[in-house]
């Protein structure tokens, strides 16, 4: 019998004394993993399950090196924009076109109602960023108390958040460095952090009060996600010193948590340019002790706005492939504005391509088998299987049925591309009949 886990016991906690969870044995039954190999990597914090106790109605994930690449998808309101209905109908489709976790990022509108709707409908784990809503319900953020900060951590883990971005990072010291940057902090939970220190001259509250968000994470087993204050945001800030800076201070971190149990990744660039992308994997690995590694992107060049989906999902492939085991999407709308419903289907998309062409190359279990299912149906013009194994059935179907519309088409043995006389399958396989 695997335990129920209640409060102030973790999935590290079970795991460190040789216990499998339910958790642990659906994420070695999705992965194909012996369930003592996810047990000990979670106990050696290689392999994180973010999963509240409070978050009912969850499907559990592994997110590490042992399990597959894993996509997130961020929703959430802005000051601009704050229906919840269109914020659900983000959520849906995420998971529909295979999301693995989503987070709110809301920052416009009632934010507890959106975050609690979210994690009701949600069979997948649900992230946030707590200084959003610190900053969003603040008249001012100078003058929030450092209480203010930690409070939002404890509302967000008793509603059930499986995981939680802390920007415990970013220190005073590191402001000077900023001043050589090209783009300054890019991160909008760095930047709130950055203006209170520098007002008040004093430490990062989420840094001083570590020990507390410790002791809420532990209670409800949230996993965290240590917040990259000071990532890059362009390319000419790629891998300068603040960069590397909060790095160290997040490897610390991480040892921390381990004290107490509580599961723990690292969040990572960025905007890097290609040749980066793998000594900056190696870093954090290095730094911060194997503990999972989870990509923004990276952006690998600044200069295509619109098609940021495809210049992160670059990045994306060759960082999981490195090392990297979570990679979070980008959307056509990156740097431009909220994403519609419709970029959410396509940012998801683009990653999940990134990350399994990254489980191919690195040899996990069954990756390969779904790409030679697919080619065997092309081959054999069975176009229904075609569609139905695409990662995005809809729109293979939709691009097909372009130039070749109705129930005739079905069958044929060929697509608009070449037609019937010059479609090279057709030929090869007239070939192979003329040979025999």
């Amino acid at each position: 019998m695997r335990p129920k886990r209640g409060i102030g016991m973790t999935q590290m906690m079970y795991a460190r004394e040789g216990i499998i969870t339910e958790e642990m044995y659906e994420v070695a039954m999705d992965e194909g993993l012996d369930p003592e190999l996810v047990r000990s990597e979670v106990a050696r914090g290689r392999l994180v399950i973010p999963a509240n106790v409070n978050h009912k109605g969850l499907h559990p994930i592994g997110i590490g090196m042992a399990a597959r690449c894993k996509v997130n998808a961020n929703i959430g309101s802005s000051p601009i924009s704050s229906d919840e209905d269109i914020e659900l109908e983000k959520l849906e489709i995420a998971i529909r076109y295979g999301a693995d976790t989503v987070m709110d990022l809301s920052t416009g509108g009632d934010l507890n109602e959106i975050r609690r709707r979210i994690i009701e409908r949600s069979t997948v784990p649900v992230g946030t960023v707590p200084v959003y809503q610190v900053a969003k319900e603040a008249e001012e953020i100078l003058d929030l108390k450092p209480q203010d900060f930690i409070d939002v951590v404890e509302l967000h883990a008793k509603d059930g958040v499986d995981f939680m971005t802390i920007h415990a990072g970013i220190l005073l010291e590191h402001l000077p460095l900023l001043e050589r940057r090209t783009t300054g902090i890019v991160s909008r939970g760095g930047s709130i952090i950055a203006c209170w220190m520098s007002y008040h001259k004093r430490q990062n509250p989420y840094y001083e009060m570590f020990g507390d968000i410790l002791e809420i994470a532990r209670k409800y087993d949230v996993t965290l996600s240590l917040g990259d204050g000071l990532r890059p945001g362009s390319l000419a800030d790629a891998n300068d010193e603040a960069q590397f800076a909060e790095l160290k201070v997040l490897g610390d971190l991480v040892l921390s948590a381990w004290e107490k149990d509580v599961q723990v990744m690292v969040e990572g660039p960025g905007h890097i340019p290609l040749d980066m992308i793998a000594m900056n994997v190696e870093m954090e690995k290095k730094i911060c002790h194997e503990a999972p590694f989870y990509l923004l992107g990276p952006i690998v060049t600044d200069v295509a706005p619109g098609y940021d989906h495809i210049t992160s999902a670059i990045g994306a492939a060759i960082a999981a492939y490195t090392g990297a085991s979570f990679i979070c999407y980008v959307t056509p709308s990156e740097h431009l504005g909220l994403p519609s419903p419709e970029d959410v289907r396509i940012g998801v998309i683009a990653s999940r391509i990134a990350a399994h062409a990254a489980d191919i190359a690195r040899g996990k279990r069954g990756a390969r088998d779904w790409d030679d299912e697919i080619s065997r149906a092309r081959f054999e013009f069975d176009w229904d299987k075609q569609f139905r194994l695409s990662m995005d059935p809809e729109r293979a179907k939709e691009v097909h049925d372009r130039s070749l519309p109705g129930e005739e088409h079905k069958s044929s043995r060929f697509c608009s591309m070449c037609g019937a006389k010059f479609c090279a399958m057709r030929l090869s396989q007239r070939a192979l009949r003329m040979r025999s």
